[in-house]
């Protein structure tokens, strides 16, 4: 299998699994940035948010909030959590299966998502909300991008 994902969750690559049941796997991150890092995979092949069914995002989120309520109750203690799908190259996605991060965090832990990122000001805010609010109006009639 050429998707490391897929492979997860197929039994042919090793993974501590959290959760699993017959559309999703939760699995711990090979690469935490905290103790108790976990992605949510849907079983079923999808790239990015562009070709992920809604109800399959849904499930991801759902079962992350479970998630991030059992490492606030449990001995991981977090004070937090953050949540977060890397959609995309651009967007620092690495493994191109649709996944849900959920990162316990700790009050003082001094993890920082957007250390040395740049803010930027949008020029035309008013010009950005008429181009997603007319290509969301486009989705709606069912019209191609």
């Amino acid at each position: 299998m050429s998707c490391v994902f897929c492979a997860v969750a197929a039994g042919a690559a090793p993974a501590v699994r959290i959760h699993e049941d017959d559309e999703f796997l939760a699995i711990l991150d090979i690469r935490p940035f905290t103790r108790g890092h976990t992605l949510v995979i849907p079983k079923a092949h999808t790239v990015d948010l562009t070709d992920t069914p809604p109800e399959t995002l849904a499930g991801m989120v759902t079962l992350g909030q479970r998630i991030a309520r059992a490492a606030r109750v449990s001995g991981l203690h977090a004070d937090g959590n953050n949540l977060a799908i890397n959609d995309g190259r651009a967007a620092f996605q690495s493994v191109f299966h649709i996944h849900l991060h959920v990162v316990p965090r700790r009050s003082g832990d001094r993890l920082a998502f957007v250390k040395g990122m740049l803010v930027r000001r949008d020029p035309d805010r008013e010009q950005s909300g008429r181009i997603l609010r007319a290509a969301l109006a486009e989705q709606d009639t069912g019209r191609p991008d």
